[in-house]
């Protein structure tokens, strides 16, 4: 029920995943990528290069992150790409 008033009010997720750390980021549906780095830091924003994307699904079905890489599943997006729902995202930036 959360998730869908979650949804309904115009939300979506992206995740980060790796070392100590495995996040979901709540941001507004439409938010392209650069924006979404700032929701982490505006240091991320400011120094945005690419995205590394890979689809939840491709990760679950890879059976994980090294293994999705392994099977082409991620893909480099630009600033512009539109997050999509359960993204899982490293960005890209310079500091």
């Amino acid at each position: 029920m959360l998730l869908r008033a979650f949804a309904a009010a115009g939300y979506i997720c992206f995740l980060t995943v790796g070392g100590k750390e495995n996040r979901a980021w709540p941001i507004r549906k439409g938010i392209t990528a650069w924006e979404a780095g700032g929701t982490i830091h505006t240091d991320i924003q400011k120094g945005f290069i690419r995205a590394e994307i890979i689809g939840f699904a491709d990760l679950v079905e890879a059976g994980g992150e090294t293994q999705a890489k392994r099977a082409g599943k991620q893909r480099l997006e630009t600033k512009q790409y539109v997050m999509q729902d359960y993204d899982v995202v490293n960005f890209r930036f310079s500091k």
